[in-house]
């Protein structure tokens, strides 16, 4: 791993002592100190992510998206920000940031998000909480909760 690829990170707050392997796209975000980004993650424009997170490969954190503290994110993971898709307006032409409105998603510090799962936008992960693998979360996520499925539903509370 190495830090601060000129190369692939545009405008990034980095704290200090993170880790960033290669092949990894990061422009106008927040990264904490002591944070580790795996392979092949993009994180955009406006995404917030706390001190001592882990990101795993191939991940994808948007526009509008926080992690808090100490927060882990499995392989494979893809937060949305948009509510209604669409590639194009009411006149037809292709979408400009002018079209839509970022719909903002909070990660508490301590939750666990399993590899591939899919997180929609508007919703809250609660602290201390885990995500199951393959889950699709649709709603908040009560802390120290753990949930699975498509949609995810609640297994049991973490004591």
């Amino acid at each position: 791993m190495r830090q601060n690829t000129k190369q692939n990170i545009m405008n990034v707050k980095c704290g200090r002592n993170v880790k960033i392997a290669d092949f990894v796209n990061l422009y106008g975000c927040e990264i904490g100190d002591n944070t580790k980004i795996g392979a092949f993650v993009e994180i955009q424009k406006g995404a917030k992510i706390g001190r001592n997170c882990k990101i795993s490969s191939h991940t994808f954190i948007c526009e509008g998206v926080t992690l808090e503290e100490g927060v882990f994110v499995g392989h494979n993971v893809s937060f949305i920000n948009d509510k209604y898709p669409r590639a194009r307006n009411t006149g037809s032409e292709l979408q400009t940031d002018a079209d839509w409105k970022v719909t903002p998603t909070i990660v508490k510090k301590d939750a666990s998000i399993g590899s591939g799962a899919t997180i929609l936008c508007g919703i809250t992960i609660g602290e201390g909480s885990i995500v199951g693998a393959g889950s699709v979360v649709t709603r908040n996520v009560s802390k120290y909760t753990i949930v699975a499925g498509n949609p995810a539903r609640c297994l049991r509370k973490l004591k």
